[in-house]
């Protein structure tokens, strides 16, 4: 073989061996770009080729997330948000007067409840389809639940009146937390709820009384119409003192309880339908909440 043919086949073995070397280097390029890319990859005028799968065997390990602030919160459903809780106003002296529109007035009943009266006063309240407020005795409610029950499913409202009718001025803070809390849990268990009102005997008030009901979630509600039916004035002079001191936003104070109340139980008959007549609508206080 010449010298000449030696080099022209040398020439064409090392223009091959580029070719493919080119070719090579160009396939790889193409196979990582399209395994980057996850996209078909097309080299030349072939067709688009899918890359290739992943090894078979475990998936290699990947770097944990850190978790976010929304992901740690758990879900809430469809349900209405929950409700903050309420906080009971601490007040300096008693509410006199509900508000309301036009002539709107709050019957309420202290003392009891007692199985000789109360129920009398529950059957008229339920002729004329009127509702009431019951400030209850701790030592009277706690053998009468079946007559809280009965106020509860009527739709009168049940107050908290201490445990025994004492002055409140003359006990200690924690009497009085005692006379309070005692009460509380009697209408809990024969109501169903805990009172929202609470009422001091003899409408004695002090500062340490104002602070424990509100801490108790108690408002303090007084009244405007002393019927005095306590007294025994008679059951003309109870209703007498009613219509006169009728007015709107006016509490009237009676008794269901704590002595004979044969005459507050047949005045109510008699002033009740006059007050409707009249245009009065008898209705329970609502609460205010901070």
């Amino acid at each position: 073989m010449t010298k000449d043919q030696l080099l022209t086949r040398l020439s064409a073995t090392k223009a091959a061996v580029l070719t493919r070397r080119r070719a090579l280097v160009a396939g790889v390029a193409a196979a990582g770009a399209a395994g980057t890319a996850g996209v078909f990859a097309v080299v030349g005028d072939e067709k688009p080729v899918r890359p290739a799968l992943p090894a078979a065997g475990p998936p290699a390990a990947a770097r944990p997330l850190q978790p976010s602030a929304y992901r740690l919160q758990p879900l809430t459903g469809y349900g209405p948000p929950e409700a903050a809780p309420h906080r009971t106003l601490v007040r300096h002296e008693p509410m006199l007067k509900v508000s309301g529109r036009g002539r709107t007035m709050v019957l309420t009943f202290d003392d009891g409840p007692d199985p000789r009266y109360t129920p009398h006063i529950l059957d008229t309240l339920a002729e004329y389809d009127v509702r009431a407020m019951f400030f209850v005795c701790g030592e009277m409610a706690v053998d009468n639940k079946d007559l809280l029950a009965r106020m509860a499913d009527e739709g009168h409202v049940v107050g908290n009146h201490t445990w025994s009718h004492p002055l409140l001025t003359r006990l200690t803070r924690s009497r009085i937390r005692s006379e309070m809390e005692r009460t509380c849990d009697v209408i809990e268990d024969g109501y169903g709820e805990r009172p929202e009102w609470f009422r001091a005997p003899y409408g004695a008030w002090n500062r340490a009384a104002f602070q424990l009901g509100a801490e108790l979630g108690m408002d303090p509600l007084a009244w405007t119409v002393d019927t005095l039916d306590w007294t025994r004035p008679g059951t003309r002079r109870i209703v007498g003192r009613v219509e006169n001191g009728a007015a709107p936003g006016v509490v009237v104070l009676s008794h269901d309880a704590g002595g004979d109340r044969t005459q507050s139980v047949r005045a109510l008959r008699d002033y009740l339908p006059r007050l409707l007549d009249s245009g009065y609508h008898i209705t329970v206080p609502r609460r205010q909440y901070a």
